[in-house]
């Protein structure tokens, strides 16, 4: 980033700070404290290693020094300001998850537009959601888009502040279906005198199973049955002969199957239950940064702050709010709407901000502000001299 660039990025940050009050973490004043100023070069220098008391009063430390990045830790130390992590005493962590479009799968950054992987980013965030609100039943969450490609979520209930990493671990690999035991996900209950297998659909992995089997149970009963016979031969372990099978069970007895039966139709059943099972676990999971989630003295993004690579805010969401938030629009600065700049790129760009799309063509342009911000925070423009 040239001079030019870098030095008018720093002071239209500073701009925007000096108009806008930051709200702190719980627990402030135990946390460690990080930035990224705007170093001069193509380096980055992290400033690290101090207490909310190094910094004073917030607002004012923002206004003053307009940092490229800035972050709080997840961990509450007995003294958060001191020099190395050995000395700060550790008390405990929020467990945080991170979820970023570049690591979807199927999102190749190379071919997948910004807006294409901020909706991929947000339907995973749904996903993680359900795991956290109704597998965990986890209840003081927060909801943050990074201000780049994806999004964070705080968990702040008393009952995981004290995991150490390997136990953060074990959260990590249930959510992303880690080695998940399919026959963990049925049990046997007595019925009438005799024992059956059923699968556990009160919740969990094994409700999402079973609403797998019905849903492709249903699908076969609507195909003719050389279809649904081919259907079901797709799978691995399932011949000819299991396939008429499992379809003579699903004619026979359909409730067999809402109740989650896996007995009826035999171990071809059974062969149909584990190939769903691999399929869900491929589909419903939420690829979260594991490193994120395990590490208990994390640095993350301070919400309401400006993202250095895209001068969009990282942006707190309120769960009712999640629907209706689109972070191309909801997560642009009131600052930097409302007036042109002149900005000089290397390539043709196109932009979608603030519900407009902005063509940019190769050499000088001028742009609303909060689009040639963006493209000089990612490194795809610089700043031209005003005319």
């Amino acid at each position: 980033m040239d001079d030019r660039t870098r030095e008018y990025l720093a002071g239209r940050f500073g701009d925007y700070y000096r108009r806008v009050s930051l709200s702190p973490p719980p627990d402030a004043n135990l946390r460690e404290w990080g930035q990224i100023p705007w170093t001069p070069g193509t380096g980055t220098t992290m400033v690290r290693h101090q207490s909310l008391y190094d910094l004073g009063d917030l607002d004012t430390f923002f206004a003053d020094n307009a940092p490229r990045h800035a972050y709080f830790s997840a961990a509450r130390y007995d003294d958060p300001g001191a020099s190395t992590m050995g000395k700060k005493g550790w008390r405990s962590a929020d467990l945080v998850f991170d979820l970023d479009a570049d690591h979807l799968p199927g999102v190749d950054p190379e071919t997948t537009s910004y807006p294409e992987m901020l909706e991929a980013c947000k339907q995973a965030l749904y996903r993680l959601l359900d795991f956290l609100e109704n597998d965990f039943a986890f209840e003081d969450l927060t909801i943050v888009f990074s201000g780049g490609r994806g999004y964070h979520v705080h968990v702040r209930d008393e009952s995981v502040r004290e995991l150490d990493s390997e136990a953060r671990r074990e959260v990590v690999d249930y959510v992303r279906a880690v080695d998940l035991d399919t026959d963990g996900l049925i049990r046997t209950v007595s019925d009438r005198g005799t024992t059956k297998r059923v699968l556990r659909t009160e919740g969990g992995w094994g409700a999402r199973v079973h609403e797998a089997l019905v849903e492709y149970a249903d699908d076969l009963r609507e195909m003719d049955e050389t279809a649904a016979r081919e259907r079901l031969m797709e799978l691995d372990g399932i011949g000819q002969g299991r396939a008429g099978t499992i379809l003579g069970a699903f004619e026979r007895n359909p409730t067999a199957v809402r109740e989650g039966n896996v007995e009826a139709g035999g171990p071809g059943v059974r062969r149909l239950v584990s190939a769903l099972a691999a399929r869900v676990a491929a589909t419903d999971t939420a690829p979260i940064d594991e490193p994120v989630t395990t590490d208990t003295r994390r640095l993350i993004r301070l919400p309401g702050t400006l993202h250095g690579g895209s001068g969009l805010v990282v942006t707190p969401i309120e769960r009712a709010e999640l629907d209706g938030f689109d972070p191309l629009r909801d997560a642009v600065p009131d600052r930097f709407v409302g007036r042109e700049i002149r900005i000089e790129c290397e390539t043709e760009r196109t932009v979608e901000l603030n519900g407009r799309t902005i063509s940019v063509r190769s050499g000088e342009n001028t742009v609303p502000e909060f689009a040639g911000v963006f493209l000089m925070a990612r490194g795809e423009a610089r700043k031209a001299p005003e005319r």
